[in-house]
């Protein structure tokens, strides 16, 4: 099954495209909305999950100017990535998520 395929209204051009993601959840739809709103090109861009019983979200881009909406949402997708990087690499840098799973776990030997 693929991850993620678009639904398009006929006679609509490449700007304005609803991407259906499977096995997704508000963790990646709102993270990803933000990124790809930071984009002056885009006009519009929102997400709603189809159904609590449903794993998958419809993501909907609207770009200016004729801008194909599948290059803000690739863009988007490695800001995200980078980002995402970048804090895990800070973290493991810095001791810290080592310092957090010693703390998490309680002694035993209380």
């Amino acid at each position: 099954m693929y991850l993620f395929c678009f639904v398009q209204a006929e006679g609509a051009d490449e700007s304005c495209v609803t991407y259906v993601m499977h096995d997704e959840d508000h963790t990646l739809g709102n993270s990803l909305r933000y990124m790809i709103m930071k984009n002056p090109e885009v006009e519009f861009c929102g997400y709603s999950i189809t159904h609590p019983s449903e794993s998958k979200i419809n993501f909907r881009i609207q770009t200016k100017g004729g801008l194909p909406a599948i290059e803000p949402f690739r863009r988007g997708l490695t800001e995200l990535n980078d980002l995402c990087q970048h804090v895990l690499n800070t973290f493991e840098k810095g001791g810290v998520l080592k310092d957090f799973q010693q703390e998490a776990v309680p002694s035993l030997a209380g």
